[in-house]
């Protein structure tokens, strides 16, 4: 909810006091309205006051810098289902993780699929492009997903989901307009 400033503008002194009270309950936002309107009549504000208005201020550029946009979210979800298809084929082909490199090399794939997710939905917008350079890396193996196909269809069918899911989310990232 957003403080109108004319509204407060229209106050008394004594109203907007009320605005800058330590025990106020008020928005940083009108707090900030609050104590330039009393500063432009004439008030003075000591050194404590200052310091307590000034960290509600920079409360409100935290959260503004802390808006995500909703592409972001979605293409973190599209990543999470990303791996839990993958998860998804490590149960299906555990017969194949019989060392321990095979294993470690499985963990560590679902580990960066869900790590960029992560990013993904802390609003890291460099994410995209590793995205893309590793997918685009990835397509050397294309044609191991057409013979998972052919061998087993249900190890064939979660690894194009997964492809499918993998170019979703980096369009999805592509989409978040530049801030």
């Amino acid at each position: 909810m957003s403080t109108n400033r004319n509204i407060l503008e229209k106050m008394s002194d004594q109203e907007l006091e009320q605005y800058i009270n330590p025990e106020s309950r008020f928005t940083p936002e009108a707090v900030k309205y609050a104590s330039e309107i009393l500063q432009s009549r004439g008030r003075i504000f000591s050194a404590e006051e200052e310091e307590r208005i000034s960290a509600s201020i920079s409360s409100i550029q935290n959260h503004k810098e802390a808006i995500i946009h909703p592409n972001h979210t979605k293409a973190a979800n599209l990543m999470y289902l990303s791996g839990a298809l993958g998860i998804g084929n490590m149960i299906w082909i555990y017969e194949s993780l019989n060392s321990p490199s095979s294993i470690t090399g499985a963990i560590a794939t679902l580990a960066f699929i869900f790590g960029m997710g992560y990013l993904a939905s802390k609003g890291t917008d460099w994410i995209k492009y590793v995205l893309l350079i590793i997918f685009l890396i990835g397509l050397i193996g294309i044609q191991s997903i057409y013979l998972n196909l052919l061998s087993d269809p249900v190890l064939g069918i979660l690894s194009i989901a997964q492809t499918i899911l993998q170019i979703w989310t980096i369009i999805v990232l592509f989409q978040v307009p530049k801030s």
